[in-house]
């Protein structure tokens, strides 16, 4: 059975609001449940005028409480913006309210421009921690262990799909090594396809 999705960025209308955007989110994922989609992802975007989406999580449960069937979940959250025991409790509640419903998909790039990544995590290191953080975040969704000294609540147990999303090999070769699927953004790379 060949499954469709659909990625949403909540675009802001010209001349409307961004209540307007979210509540032409809601309706499109209403209509794409109905037409039979399987997943419905939205995009975290910062200080872009023209996208609603920023407060990406909170989107998604938006969306979540108008559908009923349909997957929902983020296409994706930019990890290096957050810290995973944060993204693990959002998604571990998103996932507790909606069973079976839930994805996670993890980027690699800031999503925005560097002054706004620098409002975002003020302590940005020029290292790239991606690797480790995605271990980290897979850790708080695995059921719970008696060594944890933190637990993701909600979150642990919930074992949340994560996805991998990149324009690169280097988000293939680790969705790989963790085992995880991978979404390719051939809009943002063709030539990489």
């Amino acid at each position: 059975m060949q499954h469709f999705s659909l990625l949403d960025l909540s675009p802001i209308p010209e001349g409307g609001t961004a209540a307007d955007a979210l509540n032409n989110t809601i309706d499109l994922a209403r209509n794409a449940e109905a037409s039979g989609y399987h997943r419905y992802w939205l995009a975290e975007h910062h200080n872009m005028p023209g996208i609603a989406s920023a407060a990406t999580a909170v989107v998604i449960g938006a969306v979540a409480a108008a559908t009923n069937t349909i997957r929902v979940g983020a296409g994706g959250i930019m990890l290096p913006n957050h810290s995973p025991l944060v993204i693990a409790e959002q998604f571990g509640t998103l996932a507790t309210l909606y069973p079976g419903r839930v994805d996670l998909g993890l980027g690699r790039a800031p999503g925005t421009d560097g002054v706004t990544a620098q409002a975002l995590r003020r302590h940005m290191q020029a290292n790239d921690n991606f690797p480790q953080d995605v271990a980290e975040l897979l850790g708080y969704f695995d059921d719970a262990s008696d060594e944890a000294q933190i637990q993701a609540v909600p979150g642990q147990g919930t074992h949340v799909p994560v996805w991998i999303l990149g324009s690169s090999l280097y988000g293939a070769q680790l969705a790989a090594y963790l085992g995880l699927p991978y979404a390719f953004a051939s809009h943002f790379a063709p030539a990489m396809l």
